[in-house]
């Protein structure tokens, strides 16, 4: 069974339903056809853009264009990341906070996944490095930023409260640590309900693609299941780097809390 192609008439029928929920969102005021327009208009183009240079990698494999592109998307997600902050931490420190935790876990998973469990020689093949490190960096993207927002949230929210249990002799991590456990939890859902509906509720993006790309069900199966641990294992270990990374820049040397990290609102 061969591959339907699709034509930009099939891409600009589908587009019509963006079109119709701005409609909508314009009738019942809801001000989100502007944001709609705008997503939908950098989706295409990024999309497009990112098709132009994939067919390009596969074309020309090496490491060194491998590894530009891939931190190329790594100091995007970081950007993206300290965008959807409302508690927004100062300077550029926000900004390695996301990139180094993202870069630790989603990278190291990256290499891990790419080397002893696909195997594929060369292990940085364009074909399947990408690919998976776009999805470990899409999720893992996701989950920091819900752990740091959550956390630095809570923490101005309860910023009495932890000076009072400092006062009290609770060393900064004891001062806290109710608020990272809480932090980290609430990172953690979005990929915990994935995994928990997969298959049942929602057919995974990789595996329709697989699937419709003529591959067997069965094996476009194994590839998911294979991807899904891996999104965990990177989405854990990020959001548990990021808590990390924010603790301590939390306090400064005597264990004071520091609210001058925090810009103002």
């Amino acid at each position: 069974m061969g591959v339907e192609f699709l034509t930009p008439l099939d891409l600009g029928v589908s587009a019509v339903l963006v079109l119709l929920v701005g409609l909508l969102s314009w009738r019942m005021r809801l001000d989100l056809e502007k944001q709609l327009a705008i997503a939908s208009l950098r989706m295409v183009v990024q999309l497009l853009l990112i098709g132009q240079i994939l067919r390009t990698l596969f074309d020309n494999v090496s490491l060194p264009f491998v590894f530009t592109i891939s931190m190329i998307m790594l100091v995007i997600a970081g950007r993206e990341v300290i965008a959807r902050q409302q508690r927004k931490i100062r300077g550029i420190h926000g900004w390695l906070l996301g990139t180094g935790s993202m870069f630790v876990s989603s990278f190291g998973v990256a290499f891990f996944g790419l080397t002893v469990v696909v195997g594929n020689d060369p292990w940085y093949s364009p074909q399947y490095a990408i690919p998976l490190l776009g999805m470990l960096l899409g999720n893992t993207m996701t989950v920091v930023s819900i752990s740091l927002e959550r956390m630095s949230t809570e923490v101005w929210q309860q910023r009495q409260v932890i000076e009072q249990r400092l006062l009290l002799g609770q060393t900064s991590r004891q001062a806290i640590d109710q608020i990272r456990q809480n932090a980290m939890r609430a990172g953690m859902i979005p990929v915990i309900n994935s995994m928990a509906v997969a298959g049942l509720v929602s057919l995974p993006g990789m595996m329709t693609g697989q699937i419709l790309g003529g591959i067997p069900p069965v094996e476009a199966v194994k590839y998911q299941i294979m991807i899904m641990f891996l999104i965990c294992g990177g989405a854990g270990f990020g959001s548990m780097a990021a808590i990390g990374m924010l603790s301590r820049r939390l306090f400064d040397k005597r264990e004071r809390l520091r609210l001058d990290i925090f810009a103002k609102n």
